[in-house]
């Protein structure tokens, strides 16, 4: 006997219904030779942000384009259409790069000299005689071979719904080669809107900024981390509310509702950036590439977080040209670093919670408005 489904139960049938509609996909067997030549005549579009991330090794790179020529299967493409006939690719960097580095197309892959750079195919462990060998050394059937190997591409239409074709890039880009939580939320966040990637990049470039966040660990400074500092700085001076410990997902959070004109989230980008360029302006006067020193000489978050966000109250009282004042600012929070109370609350595990965030920014708060 059928059953009439409720109300609840048809809302939700209706509502899975309706993002379907929302998302028109079609498939396209694409020749290798033929995504050479959409790069090339620019309707591949590879954001220069998004190649950066390419990451394989010349031995994963090369045993890629052995599977190519030994014909195994290998896994679709994603792309959306821009606009008519012109595709950005959303899955599938580390392939299509490989194949653009093979033939000396890859716009970051150069030699010394500047000249274009050609993948040396080595350690390819079925077919021996392949290491050693550049495209233009393959014999030309096999050239051909390559160039007329075909690949899956699913196609996101765009007539599709803008965050619907952002969750599908989120998702799909949680696997592969690792990437670091900004280099994600770089490539995918733009989906929605460029303009808060941009300015993050823009104020991660500052001066003053670098100067005092330069003793950031050396592999941190390939990931993003800058940019990722910038965004933590302005998640939590705007919404720290919000925050629990997960500071991952609480950043990504922040960064979708500013970038999401659905959201009721506003970010007046002319006077945070004034207040973000004065704040560093002030932190490299107390200390330049030591400002944020913990126990030891080394950059630390904690420090940074309580540092920026204790001087926002009292920002405009602050005088950059003011030596003095920035003198006695400088000796009360050096005296605060090595204090008991900010100690326990700064220092060691278990320290993201927002209890001891708020604790040590309070700290900070204090020893500037002693100082002033």
């Amino acid at each position: 006997m059928a059953t009439t489904p409720s109300d609840n139960e048809a809302a939700l049938i209706t509502e899975v219904d309706d993002s379907i509609k929302n998302v028109q996909t079609r498939a396209l067997d694409i020749s290798f030779n033929e995504i050479l030549d959409m790069f090339v005549s620019d309707e591949l579009i590879i954001s220069p942000a998004y190649q950066r991330l390419f990451r394989w090794t010349e031995a994963t790179q090369s045993r890629f384009i052995e599977s190519l020529i030994l014909e195994m299967p290998i896994p679709p493409l994603y792309m959306i259409e821009v606009e008519d006939n012109v595709y950005e690719l959303i899955d599938g960097l580390q392939r299509i790069s490989t194949w653009l580095h093979f033939r000396g197309k890859h716009p970051l892959r150069k030699e010394d000299d500047g000249s274009p750079s050609k993948l040396v195919l080595t350690d390819c462990d079925i077919i021996a005689g392949l290491n050693g060998l550049i495209y233009d050394d393959l014999p030309t059937a096999l050239q051909i071979k390559l160039k007329r190997n075909f690949m899956r591409v699913e196609v996101i239409r765009k007539s599709s719904d803008a965050r619907l074709r952002y969750h599908m890039f989120k998702r799909l880009n949680t696997g592969g080669a690792p990437l670091s939580d900004q280099e994600v939320r770089n490539c995918t966040v733009r989906l929605l809107d460029p303009t808060f990637n941009d300015f993050l990049s823009a104020k991660a470039a500052n001066e003053d900024f670098r100067e005092c966040t330069q003793h950031i660990r050396g592999d941190k400074q390939h990931e993003m981390y800058w940019e990722e500092l910038v965004l933590r700085f302005f998640a939590l001076k705007n919404n720290r509310s919000e925050y629990d410990h997960l500071v991952a997902e609480f950043l990504t959070h922040y960064m979708e509702a500013v970038s999401d004109s659905t959201t009721k989230v506003t970010f007046d980008y002319d006077a945070e950036g004034k207040i973000f360029d004065k704040t560093f302006a002030v932190m490299r006067s107390l200390g330049g590439g030591r400002a944020f020193r913990g126990p030891n000489t080394r950059f630390t978050v904690n420090v940074f977080e309580a540092w920026t966000l204790g001087l926002q109250p009292h920002l405009d009282r602050v005088d950059v040209s003011d030596a003095t004042q920035l003198e006695r600012i400088q000796q009360s929070l050096d005296e605060l670093r090595s204090r008991d109370d900010f100690r326990a609350v700064a220092v060691g595990g278990g320290r993201n919670y927002p209890q001891p965030l708020t604790k040590r920014i309070e700290l900070a708060a204090e020893a500037i408005a002693s100082a002033l």
